[in-house]
């Protein structure tokens, strides 16, 4: 199976220059393949995550503090477009910044009068409770709902990846008891794991992407 990252991660002490992406969804094994999914610092592109907040500088007229002193410490790597700094990777309060203006002058959050400009404010809001102590609220993003479901995607996925049939699948996703060939005919479950499937698939040749964005 062919595995895709996008082109900005950290896979050792030394943090990784942008690589040029080999297809639609960036660059092969840009991340540590090895690495458990918590433990990859994987930075997002802000056109692909509107969950990345944008410094820039601050207009001539506004005072400001460019420091956060209730953040904690970030990984940092450097890339054409600026600096990059992960919060917390691995936990649900991750946080990537992405610096634009200098170092140490006040910045102020750009945010794109497009689409994702409501997926960006939530992000704002979030750093900014994370910056003064308040209570974070969760990402609206990724619901249980949906993450539930794109663990079964997953799980139906690598079944079907090693040789297990639907029914097998579905046995091991719904804990099935036995049943006839003419019951599993007209299972709901067996028309579930044929979704599931239909959209792992989907999620495999780069729609995983979606899951960075709200529903809309």
């Amino acid at each position: 199976m062919r595995r895709t990252m996008w082109p900005w991660c950290e896979t050792g002490p030394t943090p990784r220059a942008p690589l040029p992406c080999s297809s639609p969804g960036g660059c092969d094994f840009a991340a540590n393949p090895e690495l458990p999914a918590p433990k990859a610092r994987v930075f997002w592109q802000p056109c692909a995550d509107p969950a990345v907040v944008i410094l820039s500088l601050a207009p001539s007229g506004l005072t400001g503090n460019s420091s956060f002193p209730n953040l904690p410490q970030a990984h940092e790597t450097h890339a054409q477009d600026g600096t990059h700094l992960l919060l917390e990777p691995g936990t649900r309060h991750r946080l990537q910044l992405l610096s634009t203006g200098p170092e140490g002058a006040a910045h102020a959050v750009l945010i794109p009068l497009d689409a994702d400009g409501f997926a960006r404010l939530e992000a704002v809001y979030r750093l900014l409770a994370r910056a003064h102590g308040r209570t974070l609220p969760p990402d609206s993003r990724l619901t249980h709902q949906r993450l539930r479901r794109a663990q079964l995607m997953l799980r139906a996925h690598d079944g079907r990846e090693a040789g297990a049939t639907h029914r097998e699948i579905a046995g091991v996703l719904y804990r099935l008891p036995p049943m006839s060939r003419d019951e599993w005919q007209s299972a709901s479950q067996r028309y579930a794991v044929m979704a599931l499937l239909r959209d792992a698939r989907k999620m495999v040749e780069g729609g995983y992407r979606t899951l960075l964005r709200p529903r809309r």
